[in-house]
């Protein structure tokens, strides 16, 4: 007969849908809180302990990323080169010191997350390890596509179903459709309102007292 402890885990289920995939359940371990199913992943329960269990490390890269940007020749660019980002979004996303430039500036917006998602993906698509793609593709939904991630990008539902199918054998390009679509919508929100802040008119004056003056 079993005790009312032990019917109560027979009730909740096995212990091993908390464990990470390479893990299984051993008794004498404590168990971790229990979760619904995960109806708000890309796949099973399993996936998300996997998660759970590498987000501590993940999540320090994450916010180190966060970190005011580093000053650099690279990232200073010369009022010439500043005023042609005006002439298309593709030169600005082209340029270093311009992405870096306009990553500053979707930071006091509260968006730098789309830039970041860009950027993890241009990363993804340059890596050729299989193994590599799998674990890059999983901190990339964890960190930017998952609806729990407080970093969490905007995506219709036509590319979400699709990351979510992708994902049950990532690849390098998983995200190539939700990154198109994050770049068009840098593009025609965020870009207009960057051409217009004082931070890039500041880049295209710096070194020019008579242009200043003129300002």
């Amino acid at each position: 007969m079993p005790t009312a402890h032990e019917a109560e885990k027979q009730h909740t289920g096995p212990e091993e849908a908390d464990q990470p995939p390479s893990m299984s359940s051993h008794a004498g371990a404590p168990a971790p809180p229990s979760r619904n199913p995960c109806c708000l992943c890309w796949c099973c329960c399993c996936s998300c302990s996997w998660s759970e269990g590498r987000r501590p490390a993940w999540r320090a890269s994450g916010e180190s990323k966060l970190q005011p940007l580093p000053s650099c020749e690279a990232c200073t660019p010369s009022p010439e080169e500043a005023q042609s980002w005006a002439q298309s979004f593709d030169k600005l996303m082209h340029s270093p010191a311009g992405r870096s430039a306009f990553r500053a500036f979707l930071r006091t917006e509260y968006s730098e997350e789309n830039m970041l998602f860009w950027l993890a993906c241009e990363e993804l698509k340059a890596e050729a390890n299989q193994h590599v793609v799998d674990e890059k593709a999983r901190l990339i939904y964890e960190d930017y596509v998952s609806i729990l991630s407080p970093r969490e990008v905007s995506l219709d539902s036509r590319v979400r179903e699709g990351i979510n199918r992708k994902m049950q054998e990532p690849s390098a390009h998983t995200f190539d459709d939700a990154q198109l679509q994050i770049y068009t919508l840098m593009h025609r929100d965020s870009y207009p309102r960057f051409l217009s802040s004082p931070a890039y008119r500041a880049l295209l004056l710096q070194g020019d007292p008579q242009s200043s003056h003129e300002a």
